[in-house]
């Protein structure tokens, strides 16, 4: 997803740019996006005071974790099998912007536990 604009040179913009322009453009595609989707958390049961929170989720079935970082770690893998499981979404994907092409940023993540209600 190309931005333009002025940027210096090797300067990436920060992934809440990235969310919002990917946002407009799935939104402008005819897909229902919401931005910064709270997951509740529980603890023994109780629901904590603190959510995380998901970067997009589209049309309820697929959500999109954004990063912009130059060393990916599977750790944001973990992070977004982590929301699949809470919101029991089937499939994710991890995009990170700082690729020199971005299909190479883009990892899918399943989730075995999801469950058709």
């Amino acid at each position: 997803m190309p931005l333009r604009g002025t940027q210096p040179t090797g300067s990436r913009p920060p992934e809440s740019i990235y969310e919002e322009a990917a946002a407009k453009e799935l939104t402008a595609q005819g897909f229902h996006v919401e931005r910064q989707v709270p997951v509740p958390v529980f603890y023994k049961g109780e629901r904590l005071q603190a959510d995380l929170r998901l970067d997009l989720i589209i049309d309820d079935c697929i959500i999109l974790e954004l990063k912009s970082v130059s060393e990916y770690k599977k750790l944001f893998e973990k992070q977004l099998y982590t929301y699949l499981v809470l919101k029991n979404v089937e499939m994710g994907y991890v995009v990170n912007f700082n690729e020199e092409s971005l299909q190479n940023g883009i990892h899918a993540v399943y989730n075995s536990r999801y469950s058709k209600v």
